[in-house]
């Protein structure tokens, strides 16, 4: 088996197994786009999986996230990645250790970007980390979620236009991420708070945040309507409308949508596109 095909399976079992949200609108890219986008969902996720750890303590954290900004920003990243993670190996995820393949598998004219992207997203939670994420005002959120989400929106605008020359509004773009990543923060509301931390600002309620990820995602839905590529708008409107069902599930009190009503949302944005 070629290294090529090796990391494209790879690739695929680790989107599988990481995030099938995401999987299912990347598995929809045209060849060539798809390699650039698992690469850069991948190495985002490898990293995210780092701020998110439940066992590995804050300083393990930004030592971790700085170093990989760090990195990042250099021409040779492999043997640098394995010194690093060694210690860490038995505790961090496949997807985290893996980081060196998941750069391999981009296309060299658009890895540049992506490792750019990365590197900021790194250095930005390495912060958060060490603010142990005391989120007190809608600035703070502003910032924190540019950070974790924002950065992707950024990224993927800049893939699009490496593409095939797709034009899309980047103030508008990290709205897309942020809207996502509000809903995620409500969706894991009450176990964010079993372990002791809050991405609320002081003193808002649900309320709050709900109007928060509306603004949000109605920005985002403005950012999808300039994209005129099927398969980009495809990638886009997938998460968007699952973004949009989750919300609205959450405000009637569900925990989440049903496998049906996904299936169904999926099937509808594909059907429309």
């Amino acid at each position: 088996m070629s290294e090529t095909k090796y990391l494209d399976k790879n690739a695929r079992e680790t989107l599988k197994a990481t995030s099938r949200t995401f999987y299912i609108p990347i598995s929809h890219l045209a060849k060539g786009l798809q390699e650039a986008v698992a690469s850069a969902y991948l190495c985002m996720r490898a990293i995210d999986e780092i701020e998110d750890h439940p066992d590995l303590d804050s300083k393990d954290k930004s030592h971790l996230l700085f170093s990989i900004s760090q990195i990042l920003q250099k021409s040779s990243h492999e043997k640098e990645l394995t010194v690093l993670f060694q210690p860490y190996r038995s505790q961090l995820p496949k997807v985290t250790v893996k980081l060196s393949e998941w750069i391999k598998l981009c296309p060299d004219t658009i890895i540049e970007k992506v490792l750019e992207a990365t590197s900021i997203m790194a250095k930005g939670m390495a912060e958060w980390v060490e603010k142990d994420w005391q989120i007190e005002n809608e600035e703070d959120l502003d910032d924190y979620t540019y950070y974790v989400a924002g950065l992707v929106g950024v990224m993927l605008t800049d893939i699009w236009k490496w593409y095939d020359q797709t034009e899309a509004d980047e103030h508008l773009a990290i709205a897309f991420g942020r809207g996502l990543q509000a809903v995620n923060i409500l969706r894991n509301h009450n176990e964010d708070k079993d372990r002791g931390v809050s991405f609320f600002p002081e003193g808002w309620k649900l309320e709050d945040m709900f109007a928060y990820a509306r603004r949000n995602l109605e920005l985002a839905d403005q950012y999808v309507k300039d994209i005129k590529n099927e398969s980009i708008l495809r990638f886009c409107k997938i998460p968007l409308a699952l973004a949009h069902g989750t919300l609205q599930a959450l405000i009637e009190g569900k925990e989440k949508m049903s496998r049906l009503e996904v299936i169904k949302t999926v099937g509808k944005v594909v059907g429309n596109i």
